[in-house]
């Protein structure tokens, strides 16, 4: 299921998250024009093998690297934050971006907006803890939105969950789209990130396809506490 847009209007234009959208982008068009294939070896059932793999430049510098976060914590912090700017590909960027576009503007206007970029790059940073506590040994970078986002849809879920979202959902071969409420829609997307979690176990991005979903629900359950703890639904102005 793939949401389009919700029919929840914020009271205020959403400059925040039209900012990180901006800047998200311009970082992204600027990795790949300065990137470069680099060798990449990886282990197979007949032993190591390599190959190239495109890297962003700004991603061989900025990325977060699990490994050398635990090894030299004092000199890769910054990376927990410039790896939530850096994204793999347009797939990856666009679906980031167009889940901060539906759900970003509501959470921005429910916490201000100095308060919701304190909460967006909280949550980034505890998805990285949380992805790096899955496998402190990787050495996949770790690159994207996705942590900070997560966060951003569990405050939505706590907030909103009632809210229609238009949705494209996928039947057999054919597309249709639905008015569903949010709590389906966030509500499918933790389960398939729950699975896909438990089944790869400590391998997280290795054996994900590159897809880090300890950090999805690290920043998940981030938003979701955040919310709680500053009183919830109780302190929407009706």
């Amino acid at each position: 299921m793939i949401p389009l847009k919700d029919y929840n209007p914020a009271r205020n234009f959403p400059i925040v998250s039209v900012v990180l959208i901006i800047v998200n982008v311009v970082l992204f068009i600027a990795d790949r024009i300065t990137g470069q294939y680099v060798p990449f070896t990886y282990e197979t059932a007949h032993g190591l093998t390599q190959s190239y793999q495109f890297v962003g430049g700004l991603t061989q510098h900025y990325a977060m690297v699990p490994r050398q976060t635990m090894d030299n914590f004092l000199f890769a912090w910054p990376t927990f934050f410039t790896s939530m700017f850096l994204h793999g590909n347009w797939l990856h960027i666009g679906s980031n971006m167009l889940y901060l576009w539906i759900f970003g503007n509501n959470v921005e206007d429910f916490l201000g907006r100095l308060r919701f970029l304190i909460f967006y790059a909280t949550c980034g940073f505890l998805a990285a803890v949380f992805q790096i506590l899955s496998n402190p040994l990787s050495t996949i970078p770790m690159v994207g939105a996705s942590g900070a986002i997560a966060g951003v849809m569990g405050a939505y879920l706590m907030l909103f969950p009632h809210a229609k979202v238009l949705t494209l959902v996928p039947i057999f071969i054919f597309f249709t789209v639905f008015e569903l409420p949010a709590v389906i829609i966030i509500g499918y997307w933790v389960v398939l990130q729950l699975i896909n979690a438990s089944l790869l176990g400590g391998a997280g991005m290795l054996r994900g396809g590159g897809v880090a979903y300890f950090a999805h629900i690290g920043g998940f359950v981030a938003g979701v506490v955040w919310i709680l703890l500053t009183g919830g639904r109780k302190r929407i102005r009706l």
